[in-house]
């Protein structure tokens, strides 16, 4: 085991990266039951759309594990879901089947692209300070979603976002556990944030947010995926490249976003500012969406709680090996794993973006063409709620301050190149 992950020249043990493993899987489960409620809006069936979900993830994070090394673990991707069902299928009135095409084929190119070193060429493009940034927005990105998914931060007509009725209910158990889960970890007991989820579970039980339902069993057989459902007869429309083309950006940025915060969150970065195994790290996440359409989910990419696992010391591929057992295991028992309320993992998040936060420091703030471009990139991604959005504004404004004050050295060609795809991007979504 030692020789296959090189645990001991990460610093780690067996015992740790389970724990590692096991928190990031508890932290993104809630995929299992969001995934079917969106698909199933665009028509498809959740049963299946649930299948397809836990086995894609299990692939995926299993090819991450063997071939990468790296504790990352990756599952269809929230709001890639959302495109999928409401914008493509409901909004443009195309078949969920050929939406999945535009998914396959997407993943198809992206393989394409990894064994090409398109992918790493990218990822090698950013700034050192955008690098660290990207981690720090991270942070504050995933801590966003654990209030929101809590209830304690909600949408304000008034003043945008706003705070939830934290006196009852899924916010109080959330604000609960948080306390538990810093307590748990300022007195350094070992699997702090996996405890946390456990206890904040429970205690939701009697609080009524934990809830068991009636005829509640631990044991269920899994559905048939929805597999190999494809249309092939528009893939020549205009409409399909835009769609094609947006899963494509989408996928590509969030996943060399989410690469960078968590190989940065775990002091896996070389002195170069290079990824271990990047290559193969970007072919899992392209075999995870080609498997993912095949088996009739929306696109498979990096997720960003996987930084859960790697604050629980998770350095290396075992911690993604037991993340993608447990996905397998999620098959057979599914109400167990669904049983935990997303209440009782937002702490980890939120904790999370407190480790995540802490690279700001290594940011060089006091030249305004790195700072200024590494602050856009960090407050971006929160406030556009999206990874992809926080590069583009940080590769977009790092460019334009380098050339106005005529550092052009600090520009590298695929930084040009990036810029000038961005730019394409930018006008052609906010220019109508």
């Amino acid at each position: 085991m030692n020789k296959l992950f090189k645990l001991q020249e990460r610093g780690t043990t067996v015992q740790r990266e389970l724990v590692a493993g096991l928190t990031t899987f508890l932290t993104m489960a809630y995929i299992l039951a969001v995934n079917p409620g969106i698909l199933g809006e665009a028509g498809m069936s959740p049963q299946g759309v649930f299948t397809a979900t836990a086995l894609s993830s299990a692939i995926a994070t299993l090819v991450m594990a063997f071939a990468a090394n790296l504790p990352i673990a990756l599952a269809p991707g929230m709001g890639l879901n959302a495109f999928f069902a409401f914008s493509v299928v409901r909004g443009l009135g195309y078949s969920w089947q050929l939406a999945l095409t535009a998914v396959f084929l997407e993943g198809i190119l992206f393989i394409i692209l990894s064994l090409i070193n398109v992918r790493e060429l990218i990822i090698k493009a950013i700034p050192a300070n955008l690098k660290k940034a990207v981690a720090v927005g991270i942070g504050l990105f995933i801590t966003l979603i654990g209030f929101d998914n809590a209830g304690i931060v909600v949408n304000n007509a008034g003043t945008i976002v706003g705070l939830g009725n934290i006196s009852s209910g899924p916010p109080l158990l959330a604000l609960i556990g948080l306390i538990i889960t810093i307590v748990l970890y300022a007195n350094r007991v070992p699997g702090s944030i996996l405890l946390g989820i456990f206890i904040t579970a429970l205690i939701g039980i009697p609080l009524g947010v934990t809830t068991l339902g009636d005829g509640f069993s631990l044991f269920s057989l899994p559905a048939a995926p929805i597999f190999a459902q494809f249309d092939f007869t528009q893939i020549l429309s205009v409409d399909f490249f835009v769609v094609f083309f947006t899963f494509l950006f989408v996928d590509i940025f969030d996943t060399v976003g989410t690469l960078v915060g968590v190989a940065t969150q775990a002091g896996l970065i070389n002195k170069e500012g290079e990824i271990p195994r990047v290559k193969q790290a970007l072919l899992a996440d392209a075999i995870g969406t080609v498997a993912g359409a095949a088996l009739g989910t929306s696109t498979v990419t990096s997720y960003v709680e996987s930084t859960a696992g790697v604050a629980q010391g998770g350095r290396t591929g075992l911690a993604s090996v037991a993340t993608g057992v447990l996905f397998l295991l999620a098959l057979l028992f599914s109400p167990l794993f669904l049983l935990i309320p997303s209440a009782a993992t937002a702490p980890a998040l939120i904790i999370v973006g407190f480790f995540m936060i802490r690279t700001v420091t290594g940011i060089d703030f006091q030249d305004p063409t790195e700072g200024i471009p590494a602050f856009l990139t960090i407050v971006m991604m929160p406030f556009a709620y999206s990874i992809a959005d926080g590069i583009m504004y940080g590769i977009l404004s790092f460019v334009i301050l380098k050339t106005l004050t005529l550092k052009f050295k600090d520009i590298s060609i695929i930084s040009w190149v990036l810029f000038a795809i961005f730019i394409i991007r930018f006008i052609t979504t906010n220019g109508g």
